[in-house]
C-alpha cells in the first residue's frame, strides 16, 4: 500500500522528495529506502497528479519517470520549469531508455541528473545528495532575496522578475501586482509590452554592467520608473531580470508651488505642467480645459511671480521645487 500525502508536511528536519512513477513496485521500493534514510516522501502516479503536489508542497527534489502513461515525464518536467513557484526544484530523471537522444531529451526538458533502470536506491541516494546541496543553498538565497525584495515593498519600492527570451513575468511582489494593474492593466505572467520593448532594447548594454536610461511612465502627476537591476537567472536567451519600480506622486509638489507662490490649486497645477514642458494645448487635455483657459491661468501666474515669460515662470518653479524637494524629476 502507497502512503497517502499528508495534509500537513514536517519541513523542518528532513528535505521532501516526490517521486513519480505509474509502476507502483518502483514507488515502494524507492520510497522505503528514502524513508529509512530520512527523507520525507511524497509520490505521484501520473503526470497531472506530479503537478498539483509539486506545486501544493514545493518538494526539494523530484524523481521522475521518464516514460509514462498520457503526460510523459519531459512534459511534467517542462510544466514544472514553466511554473516560477516550482522552476527551481531539481530533477532527476528515471529512465530505461539509454539512448543518447533520450538522456539528452531529460536534460532538456529540465533535468539536472538521470539514473537509469532498474533503480539501485544507493545509487538514487548519492546523485540525490549532490542536487539537494545545490538546492539548499539556492533555496537560501532565494529566501533572502525575497525578503529583501518585500522588504522594498515597505519603502515604496516593487521589483518584478522578468525573462528577457519572451518577456514573461516570472516574480513580482505585492505591490508591483498593484502597480502593473493601475497603469497598465496587466497581470502575470504578462509583462506590460513597453516594459518588455525596453528591456530587450537595453539588454546588450546591461549585460555589459552598463546601467540602462530609467524608463517613466506617467499618469497624471503620478509618475511609475523602472529601474533595471539585475540578472537573477540563466544569462542563455538573455536570462532572468530584476526590475525595481517606484511611483512618485506629484500631489505635494503642486501643494508646495501653491502655498509658496499663493496660487490657487489650479493655478499650481497649469504651472506644474509647464515645469514639465507642456504647451497649453496638453496641458488643457491633462486638466480638461481649453487652452484658452489654461493661457488665463498662466497670465495669473505670471503676475503672482513677477515674470513675463514661460520660461521665466518654469525657472522660479523649479527653482523653489529643488530647494522644498529635490528628489523632484522635472
Amino acid at each position: 500500500m502507497l502512503p497517502e500525502p499528508k495534509a500537513m508536511l514536517d519541513r523542518s528536519n528532513s528535505d521532501l522528495v516526490l517521486i513519480v512513477d505509474d509502476v507502483p513496485d518502483n514507488l515502494a521500493v524507492l520510497h522505503d529506502a528514502l524513508d529509512e534514510s530520512g527523507y520525507t516522501v511524497l509520490v505521484a502516479t501520473r503526470g497531472e497528479t506530479a503537478l498539483q503536489r509539486a506545486a501544493q508542497a514545493l518538494p526539494d527534489i523530484v524523481l521522475l519517470d521518464a516514460m509514462m502513461p498520457g503526460m510523459d515525464g519531459f512534459e511534467v518536467a517542462r510544466r514544472l520549469k514553466a511554473n516560477a513557484a516550482t522552476a527551481h526544484i531539481p530533477i532527476i530523471f528515471m529512465t530505461g531508455l539509454t539512448e543518447t537522444e533520450h538522456l539528452v531529451a531529460a536534460l532538456e526538458a529540465g533535468g539536472v541528473d538521470y539514473v537509469t533502470k532498474p533503480i539501485k536506491p544507493k545509487e538514487v541516494l548519492a546523485r540525490m545528495n549532490v542536487h539537494l546541496q545545490g538546492a539548499r543553498q539556492a533555496r537560501q538565497q532565494v529566501r533572502q532575496a525575497g525578503q529583501a525584495r518585500n522588504a522594498l515593498d515597505a519603502f515604496g519600492y516593487a521589483s518584478i522578475t522578468v525573462r528577457a527570451s519572451d518577456g514573461k513575468l516570472m516574480w513580482q511582489t505585492a505591490l508591483a501586482r498593484d502597480l502593473l494593474m493601475d497603469y497598465f492593466g496587466t497581470s502575470a505572467p504578462q509583462t506590460p509590452q513597453l516594459v518588455v520593448d525596453w528591456l530587450q532594447q537595453h539588454l546588450p548594454a546591461a549585460q555589459q554592467q552598463v546601467e540602462p536610461p530609467r524608463l517613466s511612465v506617467e499618469q497624471g502627476a503620478r509618475r511609475l520608473s523602472f529601474r533595471l537591476h539585475q540578472q537573477t537567472g540563466d544569462s542563455e536567451g538573455g536570462g532572468d531580470w530584476l526590475i525595481v519600480m517606484r511611483e512618485v506622486s506629484d500631489a505635494a509638489v503642486i501643494e508646495a508651488m501653491s502655498l509658496s507662490f499663493k496660487l490657487t490649486t489650479r493655478e499650481a497645477e497649469v504651472l506644474y505642467w509647464v515645469v514639465k514642458g507642456k504647451t497649453n494645448r496638453d496641458i488643457g487635455e491633462i486638466l480638461g480645459s481649453s487652452p484658452a483657459t489654461v493661457k488665463k491661468h498662466l497670465e495669473r501666474v505670471y503676475v503672482k511671480l513677477g515674470v513675463e515669460t514661460r520660461t521665466a515662470a518654469a525657472g522660479v518653479a523649479m527653482t523653489k521645487i529643488r530647494q522644498l524637494h529635490p528628489q523632484f524629476e522635472g
